[in-house]
């Protein structure tokens, strides 16, 4: 107790992140970043003679082509969310429980929003 009042362990632990951590991390994100722009540049460039070919054949093969573009694009708002985050002071929060989120799963998973744990809960939900 602080003053008399409670000081709640979520709201005031601060990042196991150094400023070393921080500054791999944000490469990496700026890394996949620029990964993810160009493989959806590529992916609007137009359909070669090839997936031309393929557009013909079935809707389930089009599909095929449609999920991967989603798929860079999630993955880009997630990547450009956390770069945002961490311009803001607030990367490496979980967004459900407000706990630090674990510096091994940030290093794994950078863009990360929940802490494990809160990760486990949403996808049970599922």
């Amino acid at each position: 107790m602080v003053n008399n009042q409670i000081i709640d362990d979520r709201d005031t632990r601060l990042s196991p992140l150094s400023p070393q951590d921080l500054a791999a991390l944000r490469e990496n994100l700026q890394e996949q970043r620029l990964f993810r722009e160009d493989q959806l540049r590529r992916m609007a460039a137009g359909p070669s003679r090839t997936d031309e070919l393929i557009r013909r054949r079935s809707a389930a093969q089009t599909e095929v082509r449609v999920k991967p573009a989603a798929s860079a694009r999630m993955v880009l708002a997630d990547v450009e969310a956390a770069l945002d985050r961490m311009a803001e002071g607030r990367y490496g929060r979980c967004h459900l429980c407000r706990r630090t989120i674990d510096r091994d799963r940030l290093m794994i998973v950078p863009q990360a929003r929940y802490c494990a744990r809160c990760q486990q809960v949403r996808e049970a939900g599922r």
